[in-house]
């Protein structure tokens, strides 16, 4: 099998159409069935999107691909989080299309072990390694300025919220009691023949906005010398006695991680910092979700591949492009938020760097945003309000669509919670079940060799020489919940030797990426949470 030129395993994108882009990305949306859809002037939703960028050698053909998409605006909080892994903790859109980018990418190398040919990967160097054929890169669209840093950005006119937050104040009492699985118009609707989730929320000062000012196109209108210090301790202190009278700054729900700096809260542009990490706000309760920028940022270093699939890549995978889609727009304030902070960033291992993305703005608004949905609302629809489902649709041959609501698929009965009926495609027990079967398509001469896999970084890990390719059918896998057709894997053998098969011990087997995780959070995130290990500790 060929190997890829090292020197061209991953080009930028240079030239690139935003509103190209952007058409591309709606008409995908517009595609897809109509299920989890917003209802049309009553309901708004935010999306975002991976593209596969490919450039034919000797041509100035360049193909575009909508890969993932996802679309949403909510997260479930802290308390509601699973141990089982079965719940999908963040339903933001950029979070969707990038869970759903990675059952892509799986399905690809998938494709590459099994000798069928992928137009993403070729072998690598490295032994059992792959990397980005040739001319190959990806970009991210989102059809909004992401939630948190980017999205303090100075007010122009009249202008709306880029990510306006979701809140749960002044809700009925029995809303708030009925706890976050099931809204009550769709408890009460079991005769419909679809449930469509309405999650009415009431308008705030920051959720009520008008959009009169500078309207963008709607897409359906127009066919380190010194040290460096982590970036949560360079908050930009802005002065609110500088402002000019009456200047305002588009507010972010996203709220301060604890144990740092908090919002001062001042009138006008002193109302948030800026540079801080960001949790998202949840319906009732704190979450444990970063923000959207927080996270781009974060792929900016680490790659958006995620740790398992590290394991099989000697590159880390990096988005060539952000475009934005057209609304309120700040190219400094993407620049703080998914460049600067993690600029300084160094000492990464081989196959990490630090590697900003180019930002660009299109013209073209998404038909189903915020502003085109006050835009088009009628008397009798009812209060406008965010769609409470989320979209997945990713380029895979087997259910490639996934509508969520509240972390588990949509429709779901309280009966059939905690099996696989109940679960998204995109939470992690089910990518974790993806990459299991992907380690077990790999032939054992093909995968990396055991040199690769090592022991996590915390104090009570175990020692190098515990860690090993599993080569025999193993009957965890087989006895658990995970499909008994797996049967090699990848495994942790303890000092008594017990295996120890869980998503964690997947995580902390990748050397390289936790070592470039832990110089992110050294270097720039000191803050950053980190996730109980009780939580993912499933099989």
């Amino acid at each position: 099998m060929p190997v890829c030129p090292p020197s061209l395993a991953q080009p930028r994108v240079n030239m690139v159409d935003p509103d190209e882009i952007a058409k591309l990305c709606y008409e995908r949306f517009q595609q897809l069935p109509r299920r989890g859809k917003p209802e049309p002037g009553r309901e708004w939703t935010l999306l975002a999107a991976v593209l596969r960028i490919t450039r034919r050698a000797n041509s100035d053909t360049v193909e575009k691909e909508v890969v993932s998409l996802g679309t949403g605006t909510k997260c479930i909080g802290q308390a509601a989080m699973s141990p089982s892994g079965d719940i999908l903790n963040d339903s933001h859109a950029e979070v969707i299309a990038r869970r759903g980018c990675v059952r892509y990418l799986i399905q690809e190398l998938y494709r590459a072990v099994s000798g069928g040919g992928s137009a993403v990967f070729c072998q690598a160097e490295e032994q059992g390694k792959w990397r980005l054929h040739p001319g190959v890169s990806f970009l991210f669209f989102t059809s909004h300025t992401p939630c948190g840093d980017a999205a303090i950005i100075a007010m122009t006119g009249s202008q709306s919220q880029p990510c306006p937050p979701v809140t749960p104040a002044h809700r009925p009492e029995e809303e708030r009691g009925r706890g976050d699985l099931k809204r009550k118009d769709e408890e009460s609707s079991e005769v419909k023949s679809i449930k469509r989730p309405r999650q009415e929320e009431p308008e705030t000062a920051e959720t009520h906005l008008e959009d009169r000012g500078q309207r963008r196109q709607s897409f359906l209108s127009k066919s380190c010398e010194d040290p460096p210090q982590p970036a949560e301790e360079r908050v930009e202190r802005r002065s609110p006695g500088l402002c000019p009278q009456g200047a305002d700054v588009h507010r972010t729900g996203a709220k301060c991680v604890s144990g740092g700096p908090a919002d001062p809260l001042l009138p006008g542009e002193g109302y948030h910092w800026t540079g801080l990490l960001r949790v998202k706000p949840g319906r009732g309760q704190p979450t444990l979700s970063l923000s959207c920028s927080d996270k781009l940022a974060r792929c900016g270093v680490l790659g958006f591949q995620g740790a398992l699939l590290s394991l099989y890549l000697q590159e880390a995978l990096y988005y060539s492009t952000v475009v934005v889609g057209g609304g309120p727009y700040s190219q400094e304030a993407m620049t703080r938020a998914l460049v600067t902070r993690c600029s300084c960033v160094s000492a990464l291992p081989a196959g990490f760097s630090v590697c900003p993305p180019q930002l660009l703005q299109s013209s073209l608004e998404f038909p189903f945003s915020q502003a085109q949905t006050e835009l088009h609302h009628q008397a009798g629809q009812g209060r406008i309000s965010p769609c409470g489902a989320a979209i997945s649709w990713c380029n895979v041959p087997e259910q490639p669509l996934d509508v969520t609501a509240n972390g588990y698929k949509h429709g779901v009965t309280r009966k059939a919670l905690g099996t696989a009926k109940a679960r998204s495609l995109l939470c992690k027990l089910e990518l974790f079940h993806s990459f299991l079967s992907l380690v077990a398509a790999t032939a054992p001469a093909a995968r990396p060799p055991p040199s690769q896999v090592t022991p996590p970084l915390s104090p009570d890990s175990h020692t190098a020489s515990d860690w090993t390719w599993c080569r025999s059918p193993s009957s965890a896998l087989c006895s658990g919940s995970i499909p008994s057709g797996l049967l090699c894997c990848l495994s942790l053998l303890s000092p008594q030797g017990a295996e120890l098969l869980t998503y964690w011990d997947y995580k902390q087997a990748a050397q390289s990426y936790q070592q470039a995780w832990q110089q992110l959070l050294s270097q720039a995130f000191p803050r950053w949470p980190r996730t109980d290990r009780g939580l993912l500790l499933f099989h």
